[in-house]
């Protein structure tokens, strides 16, 4: 028998990762090189086109869609999700304050949430304690929007309020 649905909430916060626009450089890229060569004085070299458009292409979704799998994150009202990894928010004990002295805070050397050793490039952590006691970073490009989701989706988690749009008679 499959488990039964959890049920998340709302979806607090979401950043994608990587966008599917960048996928777009490689035709526009191939079509600039063919109307050069149709406004040239040579011949046009099809197999060339074909080739460097096929490998333009196949890398950029490639990289995007590794992206949007490995670097995306998705906060909802009971679980937070970096990368493929989900925990819930239950598992999180305590959100640790922003480093903003010179002084590096110990959980800035922490491993990040997710599958990945480190927080992803461009993405900055906040230092998160697990019910395990462990310390971890959670991450986004829009750190402080996400810091605010958090601690607001977390502190609901530890008071015991049900999801958003939920009642309490579980009807």
């Amino acid at each position: 028998m499959p488990p039964e649905p959890v049920d998340e909430g709302e979806l607090l916060f979401y950043e994608p990762g990587g966008s599917w626009w960048v996928v777009a450089i490689g035709p526009v890229l191939i079509g600039a090189v063919l109307a050069m060569e149709i406004a040239g004085p040579g011949q046009v070299h099809w197999p060339v086109l074909i080739i460097f458009a096929v490998i333009l292409i196949g890398f950029s979704l490639v990289q995007v869609y590794a992206a949007r799998t490995h670097v995306s994150v998705r906060l909802t009202e009971t679980t937070l999700r970096q990368g493929t990894r989900t925990i819930p928010l239950s598992d999180i004990t305590k959100i640790l304050p922003a480093s903003n002295g010179p002084e590096p805070q110990t959980w800035e050397s922490a491993r990040a949430l997710g599958e990945l050793p480190a927080v992803p490039r461009r993405r900055k952590g906040i230092g998160v304690e697990l019910a395990d006691g462990a310390l971890a970073q959670a991450w986004a490009r829009d750190v402080e929007r996400f810091r605010t989701e958090l601690s607001e989706a977390h502190q609901a988690v530890r008071m015991g309020l049900p999801p958003r749009g939920h009642n309490h008679t579980g009807d």
